[in-house]
């Protein structure tokens, strides 16, 4: 990169105000309660009673999105900023309000004295705004709260978004992150003929909140080696001098953007089809440059000391003052009027209108969103002529329906299918008839459906496949998650957060609706016959469910149809987070497509098929939610009415997890009434659940017949072995099943010695068989439920 002086003296003039003004608002959102531009000297009850934010890298951040100003006004470049020291709010903050686009969202914090009282109080305050870049915060798509998303963030958000540069700033903090560490390689699935531009900015302030950071103690030569090897073109920019330091970041951004524009202009124009080396800068800045120097004696700017709040104690004697002098040597006298307005001069940095990164419509994805093409379910649907007459793959059948839904949408470029490296072993191959996986590193004459327009995404790092998932929901588009359930668990940080950015954005009334984060989880705990316990873990569903009521929903269909339903639903719906959990090997399937429209949409039924207590309260019910359990369920009914044959028996089958709890607790819980005739009031309900049985008496403790639940479901048993022995080890199986309705049931009483007896030999026989032939009994594997069992 030539150096070179690309500001004019008057420019940097201004460009210094701007960033004082910036930085001033910054600290003063910090400190003070009152006063805002200090137009008074400064008391104690000017200042917060509670200091909170970080101040250590918003310098940097504010350094970086003036500069990025520069170019969007001199380059007319659509630029989406994303801060991933997310903790660097103020700074943010401050930078939508200088160029007004705060104000237009927020009419009440206005661009006047009034209006920047309430900007520098609501900061980190009661009924306020947190320390983070919010959904509250125009213009972003990322909170950051939580460290190591951001650079996967911003590669989602320029997937199909050809005018779009997301300049992303990584903390040094953050780079130290397993996640981060891993989304410097997404640039190996960027096509520059479809897909925007990522500007990576490393900034390297030295420090985390007491320790350096490792980036910022390896020698230049070394780091640029190691970003070179990532496959990036590094430019470094660093100093402590301001006027030096705007020069050489004008000269980069200038260098960079040029280099973007190069690149576009050879894939599409040229035909480039090899992968870009892009561009990023490497930003060295003192920590919480432009702060004190010294506190109290100890080396504060440049140093862990001014990470987050600099001067923590204002009642210490001389610390006021030493406030008071920092925010002074702003000069907010010659950045604000005397009404509190940013002089026009430094205001006209801004870009205008939809420019401004602040304004940016793709921070706002929801008002981009188009509804996807959706084909129809029933033209795909497995034909089902009786009640388990049929053995299908669930996953495979719904796999035809995305490649058809991905046709339908693939000229839009709105959909994508992502998963860390099991989309064909989760049966969804067929999507790659109509489209190929992204990639653009280099290919081998044998390779399979590598392409670098693909629309599937697949990453051996589930960070990495969450990250670029949410960056393009929240800008706007449609996907689908699939991933083997034991190991979703990798993110579950990552959907708390994005959790907590949908609540947050529901409250803020200019947010669009984003479309909903849908997971299929398969590999599931009871089919693990070649993984073992590694792989066993079906908790991910009891994490979601402790998310707000009106965002969380987990689907639990027993068979392909049911499947294809609840996937459709899945994909036409906003700002929720759907768990699917369905199997992926060969399964009983249960139902027609006419009955499983019927079934789902109601979310819980009777199967009166596989019931006979129709005009009889039942003695039992049995309940199943899960496809395995299903099974489990469906064959205990029929051991107990061969066995006992006056036996009422009422089969409850569960889809739509959520109906369980109140409808005082989540939207979708039955009515009590309804629950109460589903599962009577006062009969023993024996409940075959996938996951952990703990959360079933959960969602049904406010039910009056709570008492009488006795679920059956995953209970940290089993290892590599048999299907049919991993539900035995667990009690989710059939026998099982039949002796806790012999201990439970007043009308087995007569029956129930024989009946232990019975089924005690027949756990014995399994358990021997298992052991010798290394595959179930024939009486497992060739079950059906036709057999003799159908009403």
């Amino acid at each position: 990169m030539k150096e070179s002086a690309p500001l004019s003296p008057t420019q940097l003039t201004l460009f210094d105000r701007w960033w004082r003004a910036a930085n001033y608002l910054s600290v003063a959102q910090i400190y003070l309660l009152d006063n805002p531009l200090l137009r008074e000297p400064l008391r104690r009850e000017h200042v917060k009673p509670r200091l909170l934010g970080h101040f250590g890298t918003t310098p940097g951040l504010t350094f970086v999105y003036l500069h990025l100003n520069r170019i969007i006004k001199e380059k007319e470049s659509r630029v989406l900023f994303i801060a991933g020291p997310g903790h660097g709010a103020p700074g943010v903050v401050a930078a939508t309000y200088l160029e007004g686009t705060y104000s237009s969202y927020f009419p009440e914090v206005s661009q006047d004295l009034e209006g920047l009282g309430r900007l520098v109080k609501q900061f980190s305050f009661p009924g306020g705004i947190p320390s983070h870049a919010a959904a509250t915060t125009p213009g972003s798509i990322h909170e950051g709260g939580e460290l190591g998303y951001s650079l996967s963030h911003a590669f989602g958000a320029v997937l199909d978004n050809p005018d779009l540069v997301v300049a992303c700033v990584v903390g040094d903090g953050e780079a130290e992150t397993g996640p981060l560490a891993t989304s410097w390689h997404s640039n190996k699935f960027l096509d520059p003929r479809y897909d925007g531009a990522v500007l990576p900015i490393l900034h390297l302030n030295g420090y985390k909140i007491a320790n350096p950071t490792i980036l910022a103690r390896i020698p230049d030569e070394e780091l640029t080696a190691l970003f070179r090897g990532y496959g990036y073109e590094p430019v470094i920019v660093a100093g402590d001098v301001p006027d030096e330091v705007h020069q050489a970041m004008a000269s980069a951004m200038d260098h960079c953007f040029d280099r973007i524009a190069q690149i576009r202009r050879d894939a599409r124009e040229g035909g480039e089809t090899a992968r870009p080396v892009w561009p990023m800068i490497v930003l060295r800045t003192p920590k919480g440059w432009t702060g004190p120097k010294e506190v109290d004696g100890k080396r504060c700017e440049g140093y862990w000391r001014s990470h987050q709040v600099p001067l923590t104690d204002l009642d210490k004697p001389g610390h006021l003052e030493i406030l008071e002098h920092w925010l002074r040597s702003y000069a907010p006298e010659t950045l604000f009027d005397e009404k509190g307005r940013l002089f026009e001069e430094i205001a006209a940095l801004a870009p205008r209108g939809d420019l401004r990164m602040s304004d940016n419509p793709h921070a706002n994805g929801g008002q981009l969103r188009r509804p996807l093409r959706m084909p129809d379910i029933e033209t795909h649907a497995l034909a089902v002529p009786s009640p388990g007459s049929v053995i299908g793959e669930s996953t495979r059948i719904l796999g035809n329906w995305l490649r058809e839904v991905m046709r339908a949408n693939l000229e839009q470029r709105h959909f994508r299918v992502l998963s860390p490296d099991e989309n064909n072993s989760n049966r969804l191959n067929a999507v790659l008839d109509v489209t190929d996986r992204a990639w653009m590193a280099d290919t081998l004459p044998y390779d399979d459906h590598l392409a670098p327009d693909g629309m599937v995404m697949e990453i051996l790092s589930e960070h990495t496949v969450q990250g670029w998932l949410e960056g393009y929901l929240l800008t706007g588009r449609h996907g689908f998650f699939s991933c083997y359930e034991a190991f979703v668990h990798i993110v579950d940080s990552m959907v708390n957060q994005h959790a907590k950015w949908i609540k947050t954005s529901k409250e803020v009334p200019w947010r669009r609706p984003i479309s909903s984060l849908n997971y299929l989880l398969t590999s599931h705990v009871w089919r693990q016959d070649h993984n073992g316990f590694s792989h066993q873990d079906p908790g991910f569903i009891d994490h979601v469910v402790n998310k707000k009521a009106d965002i969380a929903r987990v689907y639990l269909p027993p068979d392909a149809n049911s499947l294809l339903f609840v996937a459709r639903h899945c994909l036409e719906s906003w700002d929720r987070i759907n768990v699917i959990v369905a199997g992926k090997q060969p399964e009983h399937q249960w139902m027609d497509m006419d009955a499983a429209i019927a079934h789902c949409s109601q979310g819980v039924g009777i199967w009166s098929w596989a019931s006979n207590d129709k005009g009889h309260e039942p003695d039992l019910v049995i309940a199943c939610a899960g496809d395995v359990p299903t099974v489990e369920a469906l064959a205990a009914v029929r051991i107990l009415r061969e066995e006992a044959p006056h036996l009422r028996i009422r089969v409850v089958n569960v889809v739509d997890l959520m109906t369980l709890q109140s409808p005082s607790e989540h939207p979708h819980g039955l009515d009590d009434v309804v629950f109460d005739n589903l599962f009577t009031v006062d009969r023993p309900v024996i409940f075959a659940f996938h996951g952990y049985p703990q959360l079933i008496h959960r969602l049904v403790y406010r039910r009056s017949n709570r008492g009488n639940f006795h679920v059956h479901g995953f209970r940290e048993e089993g290892t590599t072995t048999t299907p049919f022995d991993m539900t035995v080890q667990n009690e989710l199986d059939r026998f099982h099943i039949v002796l806790n309705a012999a201990r439970r049931v007043p009308a087995l009483s007569g029956h129930a010695a024989y009946m232990t007896q019975m089924i005690n030999d027949k756990l014995v026989a399994h358990n021997r068989y298992i052991r010798q032939h290394g595959e179930d009994m024939p009486e497992i594997r060739n079950w059906r439920w036709q057999e003799g069992c159908d009403s």
